[in-house]
């Protein structure tokens, strides 16, 4: 579902040019039709188009020390973070230009049943791979575990509207363990990509995840990528035992299975051509 509001008809035309500093945030409502049951467990995804997350500065524009919870590093960040490292002469957490653009949209989910708007219920832990959630994000450490008080003395970045340690209200996923936030971090290789926003359990075996049917997407609209015509869109899709669909490693490997194919061809005819050839290094009489 494309909801980037370019085209007038859109329902988020009204909310194509906001800013990143726009304290009233702007909501839009797209309804669509599932033509077919969604069966197992449910991804719901984001996805931008035309995002280079692959320009050599921007992904060194991190602090791995910072996010790894050094108390050193959260006062003191990387000059790889330039010029997103120090704000109003306070060290800026996280720092860096990765997390100055996190994506902050708002995406809620509703089934419609005889004009009737169902919610459906949206997991936010565990999108985040493990090693990143456990071992390469931690918040910083010190006496009690009041992040208010930790990050106190840092600023949050520029285009945030709020500071690291008012991501969620849980204790478990605030700060830099926030999981959309270490979701966000993983940078994508190529300028249009997806990222994991939310899970939908199956609840039984008797019936579907997501019935065929109407449905309602209601979107907080915070972020802005009209200024630099990028897509933004919202995705679900479900998994086989086979995994999920992704045509990229198929297409890779017959396109690398060809070119080895026709230089295979290549090299055969010139050993046939010229294998044969005298090779001896002695002067006929």
């Amino acid at each position: 579902i494309d909801y980037t509001g370019t085209e007038p008809s859109s329902p988020c035309n009204k909310c194509l040019n906001v800013s990143w500093d726009s304290t009233t945030p702007c909501t839009c409502t797209i309804n669509f039709t599932l033509e077919h049951s969604f069966e197992s467990n449910v991804f719901m995804y984001y996805g931008l188009s035309n995002f280079y997350q692959n320009h050599r500065r921007y992904v060194k524009s991190r602090d791995d020390s910072q996010l790894n919870g050094d108390n050193s590093s959260l006062f003191n960040p990387s000059k790889e973070c330039d010029p997103y490292r120090i704000n109003e002469d306070k060290p800026i957490a996280p720092c860096g230009a990765i997390a100055n653009s996190m994506f902050n949209d708002t995406l809620e989910l509703f089934r419609i049943d005889n004009d009737t708007k169902t919610p459906i219920t949206l997991i936010k832990k565990g999108i985040a791979w493990w090693t990143d959630k456990n071992v390469k994000f931690r918040n910083p450490t010190g006496d009690g575990n009041n992040l208010t008080a930790l990050f106190q003395g840092t600023t949050k970045p520029v285009n945030w509207p709020k500071p690291v340690y008012m991501l969620d209200s849980e204790p478990d996923n605030n700060g830099f363990i926030n999981e959309d936030f270490i979701v966000w971090m993983r940078t994508a290789a190529l300028p249009t990509f997806r990222k994991l926003y939310r899970l939908i359990e199956r609840k039984n075996n008797l019936q579907p995840t997501l019935q065929a049917g109407k449905y309602s997407l209601h979107i907080t609209y915070n972020y802005p990528v009209h200024s630099f015509d990028g897509r933004k869109r919202m995705i679900l899709s479900t998994i086989s035992w086979m995994g999920g669909k992704n045509p990229f490693l198929g297409i890779a490997y017959i396109t690398v299975g060809s070119i080895c194919f026709f230089l295979g061809v290549v090299l055969l005819i010139i050993h046939h051509k010229y294998g044969n050839r005298n090779t001896s290094a002695d002067i006929p009489n």
